[in-house]
Parts: C-alpha cells; structure tokens; sequence
C-alpha cells in the first residue's frame, strides 16, 4: 500500500511540475519570435523560450544555432538561480548577428542588446545570470560553458566620445571583448571593452575587466577594480558540475 502511494505521489508531483514548467514559458512571445527569427524548418521545433514578461524593442537582426536543433535549447528569461522573484523587466534589442554554438541560458530580468553591424556569439552552456546587461556595439564573445554571475554587465562600447584634452585625440568608442571556455564569473562584475579572457579563468565579485589577461595562463584567479591576477593554479571543478548544470538547466528533450 505505502509503495503504490509513493508512486502516486511521484506521478502527481511530475505532472505538477510539469504544469508549473508549461505556464512559466511565455508563449506568445517564444512562438512570435522563432518563427519570426527562424526559418520554417527551424521555428517549429521551437529552439529558443522565453520565460516570463519580456519586450521586444528591435527584432530586426538576425539569430542563427550552429548546432543540432532542440527544442527549448537557449532560454531567455530563465530562473535557475535562488532568486525566484521577477521585476518583469526582461527587454531584448536584436539589430545585429546573434549566434549560438549550443544550448545557452538567460536569466530573469536581462538586457540584452546587439546593435546594428555589431557581432555576439555564445558557447556551448554559454550562461547570463539575472539582472544582467549585455551590450554589444562591437563583438562579444563569450566561450563554452562561459557564465556571467547576477547584476554583472558586459559592454564593448563608451557609449559616448572620449578624447585626450591635450592632443584631441579621440579614444575608441567600441572594442570587442572575448571571454575563454570555461569561464566562472561571480555577481557585480564590468567587462568593458578590451577584455580577453583564457581558458578555465575565475573573476572574483565586484571587479572590473578591461584588458587582455590571456598572457596570464590558464587556471587563474582574477579580481579587483581595475582586475589584476590574484592566484595561480585555480579553477572551477567543471568536471563535477556539468552533469547537473546539464540536467538543471536545459529544457528535457
């Protein structure tokens, strides 16, 4: 009698969560966008979800998945992180080339931009927490299993013109940005424009990327305002994690 209530149990709490999971996707927009974005053949297994409030501002780029197609394989607006409250302020401007390798994962409350001429490419697993802004005017590109933590910002421009008061010289406004495999970002972290990241790299809390730290090797511990190296042989223990970083945030094909 007990077995037949736990599997009773079981059947119900599956179906539960699978109603929770059907009405946390908001449908108007994930089926407005893939077969807006995406050829016929493509939009209808529906590879890219949107969860929750979200407003298009600019769809008038273009989005590819150079990988085999799932259903549900990048999520924009998802809650896989202990914060489970959302602002609704979800916003998506897509005027340049958005290219995904691979499943990848946007938290709750994003902002993300790709203006017109600029470039953004996302790993395998490649990973933005919530209340992220990511801003590419230039090119971002972030590697395999790549994450930025929560109310981190990511922006290869100035915005504005700066220049030199004594020379006039103006300094760059855009300057691209590349973040290696294996990459663990933490919460609050700027990376401007200039940043270069090697394989297997860890950033500590509220630091400021700004420049090429690939001649530093790989393995390292990064941080500060601007970052410098803080230790040598560090890293994430991937290996342990990615099967239930895999289960945790992909949507069951």
């Amino acid at each position: 009698m007990i077995k037949i209530l736990k599997i009773i149990y079981f059947n119900l709490r599956l179906m539960v969560n699978r109603i929770r999971f059907f009405f946390s996707i908001n449908w108007i927009k994930t089926l407005y966008f893939n077969f807006k974005m995406f050829p016929f053949e493509i939009a209808k297994q529906l590879p890219v979800y949107f969860y929750g409030k979200v407003k298009f501002s600019n769809l008038k780029g273009k989005i590819s998945i150079e990988a085999p197609i799932k259903r549900g394989m990048i999520g924009f607006g998802q809650k896989f992180e202990r914060m489970s409250v959302s602002k609704g302020i979800s916003e998506l401007f897509l005027a340049g080339e958005l290219v995904f390798k691979g499943h990848a994962h946007i938290g709750k409350d994003f902002f993300f931009c790709v203006d017109k001429d600029a470039y953004c490419e996302f790993g395998f697993m490649g990973c933005l927490g919530s209340d992220v802004k990511l801003v590419c005017s230039k090119e971002i590109i972030l590697g395999n299993w790549a994450g930025i933590g929560y109310e981190s910002q990511i922006i290869d421009t100035n915005s504005h013109p700066m220049m030199n008061t004594e020379t006039g010289e103006y300094y760059p406004m855009k300057n691209k940005i590349k973040i290696g495999n294996h990459n663990s970002f933490s919460n609050r972290i700027s990376i401007m424009g200039n940043t270069k990241t090697p394989d297997h790299c860890v950033v500590a809390s509220n630091s400021i990327c700004n420049k090429d730290y690939t001649s530093l090797g790989s393995y390292i511990l990064i941080g500060g305002q601007p970052a410098k190296l803080i230790k040598n042989n560090y890293a994430r223990d991937w290996e342990s994690e990615k099967e239930r970083l895999k289960k945790h945030k992909r949507v069951k094909e």
